[in-house]
């Protein structure tokens, strides 16, 4: 059964709660895979997140209040520490062994609250994504994004590495007909996969046209990479037509990273953050203004017909009727994605 469909997820790994901006001192309600939480920052800063449920009679904590760095429930008064023990039942001095909060190991990293859904006692901040252009000279920022997905996070990772519906699903923004008959090449290591492919000696996409300086045609590269289970990169750029198509070209091209973070919500939803970097018209606000919005755009393209998607899959209980040869990346993903999980048991 599809991992997606009997709403198991992989536990042991990282993914994105918040937004560092998004967690202050008051009390942040959030469901991550399938389950209530409630987050906030201590006094001192830090972040914590538990279950969003008090266990005397399962009141959403949300409700409650923040005491200092003691989270009270809104129900009876009964307070829990930063650590999720129990240390005070108002008129009873005699505290239950069993009123503690399910607490969630967090890091902070790139302006996000990163949470470890498995073991706390195996998070390791070291396995966060890594990011190297982030905070580096001659790159552009755009963080701080944040869209909700009605669809499954596996249909999103069937997306993220699916470079060829670019050429119809955003022909108003980062694809044209230029690529369309163009294969995908896929290739796969140990929690990673990237689809590729570069389109050579075509129009420039709409986003190239407008912040590109190129003399024609172009050699345009889509590099779309998943690293399970669900955080992705798009490195996407072009050059002037006839060169090499290699690395070293790409790092003297007009390029940007898309960082997609998917975080699932339920079964059949995503939190979906991200953030992007570019290296032309660096430092220019109206240019950061422009590419959130055109990047927006794209994803409310890709989300509301994701959405539809689901709609269809659970009306019908089918994912696809017919496999493609472009459908070779995203089969790959959900079967390593369903192998993590029942190596988790």
């Amino acid at each position: 059964m599809s991992a997606s469909l009997d709403g198991r997820f992989v536990r042991n790994a990282w993914y994105v709660a918040a937004w560092s901006r998004e967690l202050g001192r008051s009390l942040m309600s959030r469901r991550i895979l399938g389950e209530p939480l409630v987050m906030f920052r201590k006094q001192d800063g830090t972040p914590v997140a538990f279950v969003d449920r008090c266990p005397h009679k399962l009141a959403p904590l949300s409700r409650g209040e923040l005491i200092g760095d003691l989270i009270q429930c809104g129900y009876h008064g009964m307070q829990y520490d930063s650590t999720g023990t129990c240390v005070r039942v108002p008129g009873q001095p005699p505290i239950p062994p069993a009123a503690r909060l399910k607490s969630f190991a967090l890091a902070e990293k790139y302006n996000a609250v990163w949470l470890w859904a498995g073991d706390p006692a195996a998070a390791d901040a070291n396995r966060i994504v890594d990011i190297p252009e982030y905070d580096r000279p001659g790159w552009g920022l755009v963080d701080g994004q944040y869209l909700h997905f009605a669809t499954s996070y596996l249909n999103l990772t069937d997306n993220l590495v699916d470079p060829a519906h670019t050429s119809y699903v955003h022909r108003r923004t980062i694809g044209n007909s230029g690529g369309e008959d163009v294969p995908v090449k896929v290739e796969h290591s140990e929690g990673h996969i990237v689809a590729y492919r570069w389109v050579t000696n075509a129009e420039p996409v709409p986003v190239m046209k407008t912040y590109g300086s190129f003399k024609g045609n172009i050699d345009r590269w889509q590099y779309y990479h998943l690293y399970l289970p669900s955080n992705s990169y798009v490195d996407f750029g072009a050059v002037d037509t006839g060169g090499e198509l290699t690395e070293k070209a790409k790092e003297g091209g007009f390029r940007s990273f898309t960082y997609n973070f998917l975080t699932p919500e339920t079964a059949a939803s995503t939190h979906y953050f991200w953030l992007h970097l570019r290296n032309y018209g660096v430092g220019i606000a109206q240019v950061d203004a422009d590419i959130a919005r055109v990047y927006t755009q794209t994803f409310e393209e890709d989300r509301d017909l994701l959405a539809a998607i689901q709609q269809q899959q659970e009306a019908t209980g089918v994912r696809e009727y017919v496999k493609l040869s472009i459908d070779h990346a995203p089969a790959r993903a959900r079967l390593m994605i369903q192998r993590m999980i029942e190596a988790e048991g």
